[in-house]
């Protein structure tokens, strides 16, 4: 029995790092996208925000993954590290969207200069 506990507990915490580490990367590669912009490489900044995109799936896989079990009746144990990873994730896809608009304006900045 205190075996299948810490067998559990260790999924919980893979999938909170899967949460934290691709709701990071996908961060890191809106930030990267608007870096591209700003110097008018605009194709490179797409594919940056194609990596984004694909990070945030990954990232929302984990979250679904949780949401599942809770909607199953398997609570988690909540923790101040899937706290921060639900803040991670929340806070990647706001910063990713807000990328995407910063490289169409960068583009269309670029376009009229």
């Amino acid at each position: 029995m205190a075996e299948t506990v810490k067998n559990d507990e260790e999924k919980e915490l893979q999938t909170t790092m899967g949460l934290i580490i691709n709701a990071g990367n996908a961060k890191a590669y809106a930030v990267q996208a608007i870096d591209s912009a700003k110097k008018g490489d605009f194709d490179d900044a797409r594919e940056k925000l194609k990596q984004a995109q694909k990070s945030l799936g990954e990232a929302h896989n984990s979250q679904t993954d949780m949401l599942t079990k809770e909607a199953r009746g398997e609570h988690a144990k909540v923790s101040l590290l899937m706290v921060h990873g639900q803040d991670h994730l929340m806070t990647a896809i706001t910063f990713c969207d807000l990328a995407a608009d910063f490289v169409d304006l960068y583009e269309t900045i670029s376009k009229k200069g």
